[in-house]
């Protein structure tokens, strides 16, 4: 993940920037394509929230995991309110880097909301990331790790 957002500041819920290079490191990283207005993100972000929480609260150690938002939000002012509102703990890139389109074109978004699981390198290890929390919960993290070649003795 280094690699994918060298350079540029993400920011935390709080609007506090910080450097990918020492928060996303040796993690997982899912890509959450969103926004405030999409009634199905709406629905899927609290299921996103709990999984986050569980994986990262309630597990010794932590599990290896960071979710980035980007957003198709209308506005700075939307993207904070839904980010404020509704999402975890996690972090975002800034609504005002031109990045965002690169990165929607990279992974192919053409609807949303997308989850996509990535590597450290970038690499997807499943751009079906929503499906799979829906459909199996915290069991697929393991699947990602291994897929990640991230090995840690992790436990849901």
């Amino acid at each position: 993940m280094v690699d994918v957002f060298s350079g540029r500041p993400l920011l935390t819920r709080d609007g506090l920037a910080v450097d990918p290079e020492e928060v996303l490191q040796n993690k997982i990283v899912g890509l959450y394509f969103s926004a405030g207005w999409c009634s199905p993100c709406r629905d899927f972000t609290p299921v996103l929230c709990d999984f986050y929480s569980e994986l990262l609260e309630g597990a010794r150690p932590p599990a290896p995991f960071e979710v980035v938002f980007i957003s198709s939000d209308r506005s700075p002012e939307e993207m904070a309110e839904y980010m404020h509102d509704m999402h975890g703990d996690w972090l975002a890139l800034p609504f005002h880097d031109p990045y965002k389109h690169d990165l929607k074109k990279k992974y192919n978004i053409t609807a949303i909301p997308k989850l996509v699981i990535v590597k450290q390198t970038g690499e997807v290890i499943t751009d079906k990331g929503r499906k799979q929390i829906r459909e199996r919960g915290l069991s697929c993290f393991q699947n990602w790790l291994e897929g990640a070649d991230v090995f840690q003795n992790f436990s849901n």
